[in-house]
């Protein structure tokens, strides 16, 4: 076999330059683990600076509450239903347990939101519930929401804000109402009418009677009186009413009832 070409030998003493082409793959294997072991050893120290900041250190702790939100309620009391675990790391602050503590405490709460405000505060944004109707009792008057949740006990009703009564008589229709619906759904029907009913009758309402479930009527502040109904359509009865009244500005008594076929009557 004929041996190298002369152009291929190489000069004695002289050493054959190396590939110019990648390392080799132990190489390659030894750089990148370098590389792991010192990310980790970062993300580790990171990780540790970052708990101390969090659970150790003083710079991230409770040390204030700020509310938000209230008309009848105070922010005190808001805050001391909360009982906020002041001097606590900020970030082990359970916010669903300050939120749960407020609305429990406070019926009168409708929502409250519960924020973390860094680097050293709680946010509480409360909702407060909007009585649309009073239950005399006693002396006092109950506050009925627009769901018809009954969330405080008042001794002087707050102004504009119609009575409810309930006429609901143990026979006849109304014990045949009582027993189907039960008086909570009642409740919630009453609230629908006065929901319903137009911004200028409503500012003249006194008092939302509920008979039945079909059976809802108003007594106006100057005698006039309304026969509503059922809760249903109420959009529609109260455009007719409205309608109604103007048409007939003399008249004592009104009846929606039937929307497409109002009445007036009285004078």
């Amino acid at each position: 076999m004929a041996g190298p070409t002369t152009g291929e030998r190489t000069p004695r003493g002289e050493r054959r330059p190396e590939s110019s082409g990648p390392p080799p793959l132990r190489r390659l294997l030894r750089r990148h683990l370098r590389t792991i072991v010192v990310l980790a050893i970062a993300l580790a120290f990171l990780g540790c600076g970052a708990f101390w900041l969090l659970y150790g250190s003083d710079l991230v702790r409770a040390e204030k509450v700020s509310v938000s939100g209230t008309r009848v309620l105070t922010p005190e009391q808001v805050r001391e239903a909360a009982d906020v675990p002041l001097g606590k790391p900020l970030i082990s602050v359970d916010t669903d347990a300050v939120a749960s503590r407020v609305s429990r405490k406070l019926p009168r709460i409708d929502t409250v939101d519960v924020e973390r405000s860094w680097p050293h505060g709680i946010t509480l944004k409360v909702t407060e519930r909007t009585p649309v109707l009073l239950v005399q009792k006693g002396g006092k008057f109950i506050e009925v929401d627009d769901e018809g949740v009954r969330f405080a006990t008042v001794s002087r009703a707050p102004e504009g804000v119609p009575a409810l009564e309930l006429d609901l008589s143990r026979s006849g229709s109304a014990a045949a109402s009582l027993r189907r619906f039960g008086e909570a759904r009642l409740v919630r029907e009453a609230v629908r009418v006065a929901g319903a009913v137009p911004g200028s009758v409503a500012r003249l309402t006194r008092t939302v009677k509920v008979r039945s479930y079909d059976d809802i009527s108003l007594e106006l502040k100057d005698g006039r009186t309304v026969a509503w109904g059922s809760s249903e359509a109420g959009a529609a009865k109260g455009r007719t009413l409205t309608a109604l009244m103007k048409a007939a500005p003399r008249a004592r008594h009104f009846d929606v009832s039937v929307p497409t076929a109002p009445a007036s009557s009285g004078s």
